[in-house]
């Protein structure tokens, strides 16, 4: 079963221009998105995938109010497993320690570790 990421959105609807377009598109990956109570915080509950297609459409968009929310997601990759990580690299088209750890923010040695398993090093 897929880890599921609970992150936090602070005033999601106040940072956000077309916050419409962007909530519909979150819903339609399958992710719980909802208001804190009756506060102007947002919560949004996904897996890796459904995280990764997020921020595939928000970097495709041209809407530059949401890069908020890639930098926010993007910073939920420090926790990966292993897996998740090897993931990732597959995915990448050249990989390299610094392409790696550019995309996940993982560390050099997590970075290395992936692509001595890809290549079968390890």
């Amino acid at each position: 079963m897929a880890k599921i990421n609970v992150i936090t959105l602070p005033s999601f609807l106040r940072r956000t221009m077309k916050a419409y377009t962007l909530k519909a598109h979150i819903r339609q990956q399958g992710c719980d998105l909802h208001r804190i109570g009756r506060s102007r915080h947002w919560q949004l509950k996904a897996n890796f995938e459904q995280l990764q297609a997020i921020i595939a459409f928000i970097e495709q968009s041209d809407e530059p109010s949401w890069l908020w929310l890639t930098a926010l997601l993007k910073s939920q990759y420090r926790h990966l497993s292993q897996n998740e990580l090897l993931k990732i690299a597959s995915m990448l088209a050249e990989v390299t320690v610094s392409a790696l750890m550019a995309k996940t923010d993982c560390t050099i040695a997590q970075a290395r570790q992936i692509i001595d398993k890809l290549e079968g090093l390890e």
